[in-house]
């Protein structure tokens, strides 16, 4: 397979009379944009709004991120999800890089939802204050569950999706600012060279701990809390294949944008062929019951040691419940001497003396940490607030509370915020571009 990805870097965005990209400069035909919004009957309010870094502007409750993109050829950027399906990772696709579409909600936010400060003290806290940001403040009609959070933004998500595509078409009849190629050999089709060095697998454990359907991360358009672990092509992970799910504490999330972009794919990539022979990437998920987390684990570590993996790097989504199946998987290819390193973040309280994961042994020797979800973060007032920041005050949105016995609400009267890094939006970055690291005191 061989995918190129023609680049097309956005220096600014201003809303006119079309939509079209020159110079850098990406015109947004507002009207015609919320159209594309509102062909859902289920969006009941919507507005466009631009944000750059350094802007005094804090979203909140941010429930997605997808880079806006288009397909050469024809077909959707993801299929199965906004369109029919086809293979992706085989052929060009277009994207507008430096910036992404965000979906943030008018009024509920669900304790997978997160917060964005584009400047001050909180951008630090995300990797989405260094965009150019098209925002998309919406609401839907769809039925508020229990803790007033939105059942499963699927509505809002979508028209996320759709706009990202509207926007990436701009790129149709331009020639792109580079081009990026992501190709590897069939795994037994590489050369005596590729094959002396040593064989890495990337495993991915996306969240897909719902039995009810639509809170699940996708994998083209198939839930997957219904699939085992997959051996899949690196290439149809940058390419549309995997969308972002509604479940997750936010520091945790793998946005659709992350999947688009993951950097430890890049990185191994990077490497293939000059110190590593990238085998690709096994598609595993997160469980619920103990039998189904030992059956993934096994899974995993047969595809591995069937492939030749020599080493692995595993990757979670989420903390708590889910360090079982990192535990689970990490410990099974270690026993199959794949030897093996992981990337999470922790759970140590907001002291940091508790147990960091929930489930550890000894052959978890490798760990890299991403951050501990449960540090207190305290943010000043923003002047601009898009979306609503009471929402962060409601108990169903993690990292932020209504009223705590020591610290009192979340949201302070003058404006000014406390609340965990468990509702920083994607703010661990576990998929490889963590700027976090440890200090001994």
């Amino acid at each position: 397979m061989k995918l190129e990805l023609g680049n097309f870097y956005v220096k600014d965005i201003c809303f006119g009379e079309k939509t079209s990209l020159k110079d850098g400069i990406l015109t947004v035909n507002k009207e015609e944009a919320l159209a594309v919004i509102k062909e859902d009957e289920h969006i009941t309010e919507a507005e466009l709004y631009i944000v750059s870094p350094g802007d005094m502007v804090r979203l909140v409750p941010v429930k997605e991120a997808i880079e806006p993109r288009y397909r050469v050829g024809g077909g959707p950027v993801f299929p199965g999800v906004t369109g029919d399906l086809m293979q992706a990772g085989d052929g060009t696709t277009y994207a507008l890089k430096d910036m992404s579409v965000l979906v943030v909600g008018k009024h509920y936010g669900g304790f997978q939802d997160g917060l964005i400060d584009m400047g001050g003290e909180g951008a630090k806290y995300t990797y989405y204050s260094q965009l150019k940001n098209l925002v998309l403040v919406a609401d839907s009609d769809e039925v508020i569950e229990q803790r007033e959070q939105q059942k499963k933004n699927k509505a809002l998500r979508w028209a996320g999706m759709r706009l990202s595509e509207y926007i990436g078409a701009v790129t149709k009849d331009l020639t792109p600012d580079e081009v990026e190629t992501f190709e590897l050999e069939p795994v037994t089709k590489r050369s005596k060279e590729v094959n002396d060095l040593p064989s890495v697998v990337l495993v991915l454990q996306p969240q897909s701990q719902m039995e009810e359907g639509g809170y699940n991360d996708l994998n083209y358009g198939w839930d997957t809390n219904r699939m085992l672990p997959t051996f899949m092509h690196p290439n149809e992970v940058l390419d549309g294949a995997m969308i972002s799910g509604s479940f997750m504490p936010c520091s945790s999330k793998w946005s659709t944008y992350d999947f688009q972009n993951l950097p430890m794919i890049r990185k191994l990539y990077g490497e293939h062929g000059k110190t590593i022979n990238f085998l690709g990437v096994i598609m595993s998920n997160l469980n619920v019951a103990l039998e189904q987390k030992d059956r993934a684990a096994l899974f995993v570590a047969q595809m591995a040691k069937s492939l030749g993996a020599d080493s692995a790097v595993v990757a979670e989504e989420g903390y708590g419940n889910p360090d079982a199946d990192f535990t689970g998987c990490i410990v099974a290819l270690e026993n199959a001497n794949v030897k093996t390193v992981g990337l999470t973040n922790e759970c140590t309280g907001r002291d940091g003396a508790s147990q960091p994961l929930v489930s550890l042994d000894e052959k978890e020797n490798a760990i890299v940490s991403c951050g501990n979800v449960s540090t207190l973060i305290r943010l000043p007032k923003m002047e601009t607030v898009l979306g609503e920041l009471e929402a962060l005050a409601r108990d169903g949105m993690s990292g932020g509370w209504s009223n705590d016995e020591i610290l009192g609400a979340s949201v302070k009267e003058d404006g000014s915020i406390i609340m965990e890094n468990n509702a920083m939006f994607c703010g661990d970055r576990v998929v490889g571009w963590s700027t976090k690291t440890m200090a001994e005191y």
